[in-house]
């Protein structure tokens, strides 16, 4: 029987726990956890207290199903933001990644993740629902399919574009600044903003 090599069993939890996110390898979530130890009990209590009401509280826009504090998320029940184009990303880092070129005054709709087939995700698990009620009652002139430049984005993006081709919209896509395979949450903000402003018809990337 293997030995474990943590003097705590709690601890070893704690660190299995952290090395369960993303990027986050066992070195790293021993490091964090250690740090965690080391701090008042408000801290951390304040810290795990966070956590649960995130979990518990949090809510989705029921306009663009991005993650919000309300109802209908800031940015839909903005005025002065541009209802009439509608940029399509995956999940709610895209909206942030996008916000943050300055380049974007329109809305967002968040699909939720990607059409991907080996990972069993097929288009009925989207968020489409929502966006097809906003092009029924004719607020929406353009969409903008902003999904990472990827095999299941590229897939994503030829399904929206044949559901909503007979609408009558315009259906763009990001120009290609964004690196083919790259995800466009950690696209820079100059590389991101310039795909924005010199957005392509989609019917041009491909040929039927």
């Amino acid at each position: 029987m293997e030995l474990s090599k943590y003097s705590s069993k709690l601890l070893e939890e704690a660190v299995e726990v952290f090395a369960g996110l993303p990027g986050i390898g066992r070195k790293t979530a021993l490091r964090l956890v250690l740090f965690l130890l080391r701090q008042d009990k408000e801290v951390i209590g304040r810290f795990g207290e966070t956590l649960l009401r995130l979990r518990d509280e949090i809510r989705y826009c029921s306009v663009c199903n991005n993650i919000s504090d309300k109802e209908v998320c800031d940015i839909c029940a903005s005025p002065h933001r541009d209802h009439s184009t509608v940029c399509v990303v995956e999940g709610p880092q895209d909206v942030m990644a996008i916000e943050n070129t300055g380049q974007y005054h329109g809305v967002y709709h968040v699909l939720g993740g990607l059409i991907s087939p080996v990972d069993g995700v097929g288009p009925d698990d989207l968020v489409v629902s929502p966006l097809e009620e906003r092009v029924k009652k004719g607020e929406v002139k353009e969409i903008i399919l902003a999904l990472s430049p990827t095999m299941e984005g590229d897939t994503t993006n030829f399904y929206l574009f044949r559901r909503f081709r007979d609408s009558g919209l315009k259906i763009t896509t990001l120009a290609r600044g964004v690196a083919v395979g790259g995800e466009l949450e950690y696209a820079d903000e100059v590389t991101l903003g310039r795909s924005i402003a010199n957005r392509t018809p989609f019917e041009e990337t491909f040929r039927f």
